[in-house]
């Protein structure tokens, strides 16, 4: 019993990288793309995931 619940977990930790990384993959693809430029250039529809500002934009130490 205490076999198949660690392959689950196993499994279900593999299912979640590869899905990571399908996502970034077709995120990517997508935005360098002619499509994908065409889109942006014209509706001005960009990423905004990429462009959020971290609150380490603000340190102190960055003076």
């Amino acid at each position: 019993m205490e076999g198949i619940g660690l392959t689950i977990i196993i499994y279900l930790i593999g299912l979640f990288i590869l899905y990571i990384i399908i996502e970034t993959a077709v995120r990517r693809g997508i935005n360098s793309s002619i499509i994908g430029l065409y889109l942006e250039n014209k509706y001005g529809i960009q990423d905004t995931r990429e462009k959020k500002n971290s609150f380490l934009d603000d340190d102190l130490n960055k003076d």
